[in-house]
């Protein structure tokens, strides 16, 4: 029964992140940062190991003080964090 959960959704961080990307088109670094009240290197860390893993895709204007940072689901990250609900529902449910 624990098969269907994603070890990369699955750390707390990340799978808040996803529960933010999932109800969003996209969501800017910031907004994420400031939502998940997570630093800019760990919120950095959780977003390149989503991104890493096909979850999640990344668009980057400017650079420097004046850059930003937006995030966007792929569809694999959806059928990945879709599974991943599914299968935290039936193990809530099942206890």
């Amino acid at each position: 029964m624990i098969d269907g959960l994603d070890p990369i959704i699955h750390v707390p961080k990340r799978l808040a992140a996803m529960a933010v990307l999932a109800n969003a088109p996209s969501v800017s670094f910031r907004f994420l940062k400031d939502h998940l009240q997570l630093s800019e290197s760990d919120l950095s860390k959780q977003m390149s190991t989503l991104e890493s893993g096909g979850y999640v895709s990344s668009t980057k204007v400017g650079r420097g003080r004046g850059g930003s940072t937006t995030y966007r689901m792929t569809q694999a990250g959806q059928r990945a964090y879709e599974q991943h609900c599914a299968t935290l529902r039936t193990l809530i449910g099942g206890a």
